[in-house]
C-alpha cells in the first residue's frame, strides 16, 4: 500500500495513464471514490470552519454589547471607581477589567481571571483569519478567550478598560473533532472505494455476459443472441438493439451464402456447355460444317446468357455498395411509356401488346433505370405468358391527382399467392415450368430483384395481383411531381 502511494507522488502521469486505460469498473470506482473524498473534505472543514466561526462570532457580538454599554454609562454619569459595574452593565459571561495610565486595576468584575501579564505572554500573534483584527486572540492550555480594549478619558485622565470573553473552553474537544472529522474522511473514501468496486462489478456483470456471449458468436453459428435483462434500463436497450443487430447480420449472411451459392449454380450451367461444345468442336468440329454451326451457336448464346448474368450480378452488387449512380431528373411518364411500349411491339411477335391508357404526369427520376425497370415487368410477362396471349399496359392520374398508377398485365401462367412476395428475392424461381415456358428464354432470377431496388430509389410502391393460370398484374404507384 505504501509502495503504490510512493508510486503515485513520484509518477502521477504514469498512474493516470494506467487508470486511463483500465476496466470501466475501476474507472467508475475511482471516479466516484474522488467525488465522495472530495466532498468529505469539504464537508469536514466546512463543518470545522462553521464551529469555529459560530465561536468567535458569538463571543464577538457580546463583547460589542458590552463597550456599547459601557459607553452608555460613561456618557450617563457614571464614575469611574470600585462600584462601577454595579448594576451589570456587561453582559454574563465578559470580564471587565479598568486600568490607569500606570496600569494599576481600578476596577474589575472577575478577580479569578490572569493578569494582564499573562494574557500578554499567551496573545497569538498571527489569530486564524475569521478572528475579529479590532481584538486580541488569547490562547492558554485549553481555553482560546478574546481581548478588547478601549481607552476612554474621564477627569482628565486616560483610562483603559480591557474587555475579556472565553471563546470556548473545550479546545482539547475541538481539536479532537478536528482528527475525527480526518479519520472519517479517510475511512469513508476506502469504504467508497470498496463499496464502488463490487457495486460496480454487479452493475457490469450483464454487459460482461454480453461481451462473453458475443465471443461465441461465430459466422457459421448465429443462432446465440444475448439474455435481456428484466429491468428496462440502458442495458435492456443494448441488450436488444444488439440481439436485432445480430439478426440483421444473421440474415445478411444468409443472403449472401445464397446468393453466393446461386450465382455459382447460375454460372456453372452455361461454363458446362461451354466446355462440353468446345470438347465436341474439338473432336468433330472440323470436319462437320454442321456440328461447327451447332457449336458455335450454342457457345455464342450461353456467352450472352454470361455476361447478362454478370451484368446483373455487378449492378445489384453496386446497388449494395451505395455506388449505383442515378442521374434523377424530371419525365414526362407518358412520353418514356409510350416510348417501351412502341419498341417492345417491334421486337415481340407471338403476344399481343396494347397500351389501354396513358395519362399525362411529370415524375422525378433516372429515365436510364425507370425504362429498365419497365422493360423487366414486360419481359417477365413475355417470358412466363404462351405464346398468343395478352400483354397489357395502362397508366392513369388518379384521384387525389399525387400519384400515377401504373398497371402491367398479363394473361399467362400466374403466381400462387405464397410466392408472390418471394420472387422479389435474388435468384428466386418459382418452379422449372416457369423457368421456360412454351420454350421461353431460361431466366435468371435477377430481374425483379432490380426492379424493386429501382422501384424503392424512386419511392414507387409495388404491388401484386395473380392467380395461376389466370395471369399475373404488376400494379406501380408512382410519385408525380
Amino acid at each position: 500500500m505504501l509502495l503504490g502511494i510512493k508510486a503515485w507522488l513520484r509518477h502521477p502521469r504514469l498512474m493516470f495513464n494506467r487508470l486511463r486505460y483500465a476496466q470501466i469498473s475501476t474507472k467508475i470506482t475511482c471516479f466516484y471514490a474522488a467525488v465522495l473524498l472530495l466532498v468529505l473534505i469539504l464537508t469536514s472543514a466546512l463543518t470545522g470552519l462553521g464551529v469555529y466561526f459560530s465561536f468567535y462570532h458569538q463571543a464577538e457580538v457580546e463583547l460589542e454589547i458590552s463597550m456599547n454599554r459601557v459607553l452608555d454609562s460613561l456618557e450617563q454619569g457614571r464614575i469611574i471607581g470600585s462600584d462601577f459595574g454595579r448594576d451589570d452593565m456587561v453582559l454574563p459571561g465578559v470580564v471587565l477589567r479598568i486600568t490607569d495610565n500606570a496600569g494599576k486595576v481600578v476596577y474589575e468584575n472577575d478577580s479569578h481571571y490572569p493578569p494582564l501579564s499573562r494574557i500578554e505572554e499567551h496573545t497569538v500573534k498571527n489569530p486564524p483569519f475569521w478572528a475579529n483584527k479590532n481584538m486580541s486572540v488569547v490562547e492558554f492550555r485549553n481555553a482560546t478567550l478574546y481581548h478588547a480594549r478601549m481607552d476612554v478619558e474621564y477627569r482628565g485622565q486616560i483610562y483603559r478598560m480591557h474587555f475579556f470573553k472565553t471563546i470556548t473552553a473545550e479546545r482539547h474537544f475541538l481539536e479532537t473533532l478536528q482528527k475525527i472529522l480526518f479519520l472519517m474522511t479517510i475511512l469513508g473514501f476506502f469504504l467508497a472505494l470498496i463499496a464502488g468496486f463490487f457495486v460496480s462489478r454487479r452493475i457490469l456483470q450483464p454487459i460482461r455476459e454480453m461481451t462473453s456471449t458475443a465471443r461465441k458468436i461465430e459466422v457459421e453459428k448465429m443462432d446465440r443472441r444475448i439474455v435481456v435483462p428484466p429491468a428496462h434500463d440502458e442495458l435492456t436497450e443494448l441488450a436488444e438493439t444488439f440481439n436485432h443487430m445480430l439478426d440483421r447480420l444473421e440474415d445478411g449472411f444468409k443472403q449472401q451464402q445464397r446468393f453466393v451459392s446461386d450465382a455459382s449454380h447460375e454460372l456453372r450451367t452455361p461454363v458446362t456447355v461451354i466446355l462440353g461444345y468446345s470438347d465436341l468442336l474439338s473432336r468433330w468440329g472440323r470436319s462437320d460444317p454442321a456440328i461447327l454451326d451447332e457449336g458455335i451457336s450454342s457457345i455464342r448464346s450461353e456467352a450472352e446468357n454470361m455476361q447478362q448474368l454478370i451484368e446483373k450480378l455487378l449492378f445489384l452488387a453496386r446497388a449494395d455498395q451505395k455506388r449505383q449512380v442515378l442521374h434523377k431528373e424530371s419525365i414526362e411518364l407518358s412520353e418514356l411509356i409510350a416510348d417501351v411500349m412502341k419498341k417492345m411491339e417491334l421486337v415481340t411477335k407471338d403476344h399481343h401488346v396494347e397500351l389501354l391508357a396513358n395519362d399525362d404526369g411529370m415524375i422525378y427520376g433516372d429515365v436510364v433505370t425507370m425504362r429498365q425497370m419497365l422493360r423487366i415487368f414486360l419481359d417477365n410477362s413475355t417470358k412466363y405468358t404462351p405464346k398468343g396471349g395478352h400483354i397489357t399496359v395502362s397508366s392513369r392520374r388518379v384521384a387525389d391527382g399525387k400519384f400515377m398508377q401504373v398497371d402491367l398485365s398479363d394473361d399467362g401462367l400466374g403466381i400462387a399467392p405464397e410466392n408472390q412476395q418471394k420472387v422479389f428475392e435474388r435468384f428466386y424461381r418459382v418452379d422449372t415450368s416457369r423457368t421456360k415456358a412454351e420454350g421461353g428464354v431460361s431466366g435468371t432470377g435477377l430481374g425483379l430483384s432490380i426492379a424493386s431496388w429501382i422501384a424503392e430509389q424512386h419511392a414507387i410502391k409495388i404491388s401484386m395481383t395473380s392467380a395461376l393460370g389466370k395471369g399475373t398484374t404488376i400494379h406501380l404507384q408512382i410519385p408525380v411531381i
